[in-house]
């Protein structure tokens, strides 16, 4: 099966209501909003969508509604790591069923594993995936940093590209590097301030948080990278800094983007501000000082 990733694809947040069932009103504004902003994909489950402290059913029934409401206009990618290798395949297949267009897999957390462990562990489950698949360097939330020899193999083994949110931009360069020669193998960069660097060196896209906020502001980001108008990237990456510097940083703890993010949505009417437990909302002097920041700045 055929699946070209490129572009500004959202690591779309998950929407929520008090009793932590799924926010449909909100999910079906936030897809709205996203697709409005002319975004090429869709990344459901990641960091962003809290895909970890989701129940089985909440992330299936968020994958079943999700597809049903984009209706084929973007791909749309699920990501299925669990701590269990049945938990994978148990959201991999509901993913295929219900019309998503690829799966998203990182190494499973919990367990510190090896680069042989990651790749027999791939051994096993790609056999059993009905759908293409893109590998996730996820570090921060893995304990592993898939080496470039596991992601060759991956490669091998069936892999259609790989979201690299190491952090590291000499690692990111390597990858560019490394399969400059296979250009349908997709390089997506998973800090969206490196999303000039990713495209000029010749890389694929990004899978940005921002851009569920601010869709428009990151394709038009990508869109000056891929024309190399560097005056115009130049604007465009201060207004991203901003986010970076000023609103991301509002909270102290280490998943404030997120918080603020959801925050964000909530001031602009699309979907609630509520977090899966153990991430708790952004506190109320923050949302404030949020408010107050989002109506003296513009960022679209």
């Amino acid at each position: 099966m055929k699946l070209s990733i490129k572009g500004v694809i959202p690591p779309m947040v998950t929407p929520l209501l008090e009793n932590m069932e799924l926010d449909l009103s909100g999910l079906e504004k936030l897809i709205e909003h996203l697709l409005k902003g002319g975004v090429h994909g869709i990344f459901l489950l990641g960091t962003n969508g809290e895909g970890p402290s989701l129940s089985h059913g909440l992330r299936k029934q968020l994958i079943s509604e999700a597809s049903r409401m984009v209706d084929g206009r973007v791909p749309i990618l699920v990501g299925i790591t669990d701590t269990s290798m049945m938990g994978t395949l148990e959201i991999a297949d509901h993913a295929a069923k219900v019309g998503a267009d690829g799966l998203v897999v990182a190494p499973p957390y919990y367990f510190p594993i090896s680069q042989d462990e990651m790749v027999k562990y791939l051994e096993v489950l790609i056999p059993n995936l009905s759908l293409p698949f893109l590998l996730y360097d996820i570090p921060s939330c893995t304990k592993l940093h898939l080496s470039l020899q596991t992601i060759k193999e991956a490669k091998e083994l069936g892999a259609i590209g790989i979201k690299d949110s190491s952090g590291d931009l000499t690692a990111l360069y390597a990858l560019i590097e490394e399969f400059k020669g296979s250009p349908e193998f997709s390089i997506i960069a998973g800090a969206e301030l490196f999303l000039p660097e990713t495209i000029i060196y010749g890389g694929h896209g990004v899978v940005a948080g921002g851009a569920n906020i601010f869709p428009k502001l990151f394709v038009d980001l990508y869109e000056a990278s891929c024309a190399c108008d560097f005056d115009r990237i130049k604007s465009l990456r201060e207004k991203v800094l901003q986010l970076h510097h000023k609103v991301y940083t509002l909270d102290d703890s280490s998943t404030s983007s997120i918080k603020v993010i959801k925050a964000t949505l909530e001031h602009m009417g699309i979907c609630n501000g509520h977090m899966a437990p153990p991430l708790c909302r952004l506190g109320v002097k923050e949302h404030e000082k949020l408010k107050e920041y989002l109506h003296r700045h513009t960022f679209d």
